[in-house]
């Protein structure tokens, strides 16, 4: 059961880190499109500027920062743990500074670049990062919903009527169990384990802070897409959060006498 535990935390959690990086160009660029203050939206020049110089910043900042930190065997012995923490921390800040300054890149996308680099080429700064960065995490999600929470309205959730609940019940009974079913496709996983991935997940921090994008684009339709994704979000919790237990004793007992999946 602990091997069974394992797997489905790894894979959720691989899911949320790769699903909140892909969809942050593709929501970086209908922001772009929609910003009404703007004009017309040239498709090139926005992969070029925010994509590309962006790209360009993380990869080179990510490169050198993990060249200037000595490694363990080269003199880095006497850093401390939280001190490479920090080290990763600072950089990027640094790198979202960096990126913003002319010729404008786009620092989410470069800081996200960035931090891959750092990962892959020094697992030490992000095993020690991922071990002591937990309460600045957790800072940071419970801002999110502060803020988040400040903004929603019940008037606005429900602004759409029955179209706003249909997205809802689309977004998670259809889309997210067809994509979780699809992208276990081959991999040996059971139909039962399957399910419950389908329905379970990331609460929706990213959902949230992509909708506070939105929110501060100054879009004629801001409010209202941030509503609906306030909505999802809203549902998402509730629904997920009262299932929790159920569904992990539903999953216990139908995995009991199955061997665990075997993940790539």
């Amino acid at each position: 059961m602990r091997k069974l535990v394992l797997a489905i935390r790894h894979s959720l959690n691989l899911e949320s880190g790769m699903n909140d990086g892909l969809a942050l160009a593709p929501v970086l660029a209908l922001i772009a499109a929609l910003a009404a203050s703007e004009g017309d939206f040239v498709w090139w020049q926005f992969v070029a500027q925010d994509l590309g110089v962006g790209l360009a910043f993380g990869l080179a900042i990510g490169l050198a920062a993990s060249l200037l930190l000595p490694s363990q065997g080269k003199r880095g012995e006497g850093i401390a743990p939280h001190q490479r923490a920090l080290y990763a921390l600072g950089v990027a800040f640094l790198t979202y500074g960096t990126t913003t300054l002319p010729p404008h890149g786009n620092g989410l996308i470069a800081v996200f670049v960035c931090a891959i680099v750092l990962g892959i080429r020094r697992p030490d700064i992000a095993a020690v990062f991922e071990e002591r960065a937990q309460d600045v995490v957790e800072i940071v999600k419970l801002g999110i919903f502060l803020v988040f929470g400040s903004l929603l309205t019940v008037h606005g959730l429900f602004g759409d009527g029955f179209a706003a609940v249909a997205i809802v019940l689309v977004t998670l009974l259809v889309a997210r169990p067809a994509a979780v079913w699809l992208a276990l496709a081959g991999t040996g996983v059971d139909r039962f384990t399957k399910a419950f991935m389908a329905w379970f997940g990331p609460k929706g921090v990213a959902t949230m802070t992509f909708a506070l994008l939105v929110l501060a684009a100054d879009l004629d339709a801001s409010g209202r897409l941030f509503n609906l994704a306030a909505l999802v979000v809203f549902v998402s919790t509730i629904a997920h959060g009262l299932s929790d237990k159920p569904g992990v004793d539903w999953i216990a007992r139908r995995s009991a006498e199955r061997p665990p999946p075997a993940l790539a």
